[in-house]
């Protein structure tokens, strides 16, 4: 608690640049980790992507192998069974022709007691799911070329870099979970990563914008490398990145763990559990992804290896033991 109090109120200068060796092996690790699971298992595309027929009714008293016989008895081949709320179901098939849908529907009316027009049966075609998969790639490319072009123009293309490798990691490494999981992507899924994904970069634009204000006063008399000067700036966007993780992480952990466990709501759970991951990943690679990796790149530039060099000289601009100043003066 004493660490968390002393945390909060400033008193503790984290050394996040520095330490820029162990960020990018816990991310080198995750992202292995990650493809390997999109390599091995893959994604599990919902039927808005790979087309098929869904059943949808409510019975209070089924069960999910109860509902599962019912629709495989009557010709489908796979169903996927899913409880959408209080005494909802929702079952996911392959293509079905129509008249193995009207028996499915029939079967289900007649072992649940349910109105036949109350089962509801919608046939996705596959070339409609690759319809919405293809302006699902559309839309998330032209969201990131519209951040590069913002943060060229609002801070510097360096920035715009690392922002986008931060987007990428916290793609990879949510997609990866998903792969893992065995849940299930749907068109709610995409709402939640393009959602993280903003979350993201709204966070790598406060901590860029405090780090373009601190490091443009740096010049050949400043008393700080610019990775120090990165460093100062991270640590003062600090509490303010953690108290906006942790209020929008509440509610969508509550919607994850409560709604999908509790009450059932099972179709929350791919949206939530997109947000709960991914603004996680999403501070984290804030924090210790693009910052170090914008050091990395902004220390090679003649002006900053100066610096870096005159400091080291006089023994006043000595960082924190590994930091990339003093690897740069070294060189």
């Amino acid at each position: 608690m004493g660490l968390a109090r002393r945390l909060y109120r400033g008193e503790i200068n984290v050394d996040f640049v520095g330490k820029w060796r162990l960020w990018y092996s816990l991310s080198g690790i995750l992202l292995f980790i990650s493809i390997a699971g999109l390599l091995i298992n893959g994604l599990n595309l919902g039927v808005e992507f790979r087309g098929g027929t869904v059943f949808s009714f409510k019975s209070e008293q089924a069960t999910v192998q109860q509902v599962r016989e019912a629709v495989l008895n009557e010709g489908a081949h796979q169903a996927i069974v899913q409880s959408a709320g209080t005494g909802g179901w929702r079952v996911t098939t392959e293509s079905l022709p129509e008249n193995t849908r009207e028996q499915v529907q029939s079967q289900i009316a007649k072992d649940f007691n349910t109105p036949v027009g109350q089962v509801s049966v919608q046939a996705i075609g596959p070339s409609w799911g690759g319809e919405v998969s293809q302006k699902a790639w559309i839309g998330l490319g032209v969201f990131m070329l519209a951040i590069i072009l913002y943060l060229s123009m609002a801070f510097e293309p360096k920035m715009a870099l690392s922002a986008i490798v931060a987007l990428v990691h916290d793609l990879v490494i949510t997609a990866g979970i998903y792969a893992w999981s065995g849940f299930e992507v749907t068109p709610a899924t995409l709402l939640g990563f393009l959602t993280i994904l903003g979350y993201s970069l709204y966070d790598a634009v406060v901590v860029f914008d405090m780090i373009k204000e601190v490091t443009a006063k740096l010049g050949h008399t400043s008393k700080m490398t610019y990775s120090m000067a990165a460093n100062n700036a991270l640590n003062h966007t600090l509490i303010r990145s953690l108290n906006t993780s942790l209020v929008a992480i509440l509610p969508v952990a509550a919607i994850l763990f409560i709604g999908t466990t509790l009450l059932g709501a099972g179709t929350l759970k791919d949206l939530s559990l997109a947000l709960f991951v991914g603004m996680i990943v999403g501070t984290y690679s804030s924090l210790c992804v693009a910052t170090p990796l914008l050091v990395t790149l902004k220390e090679r530039e003649p002006k900053y290896q100066a610096i870096a060099r005159r400091l080291a000289s006089t023994g006043s601009g000595k960082g924190p033991k590994g930091s990339k100043s003093a690897a740069v003066a070294k060189g």
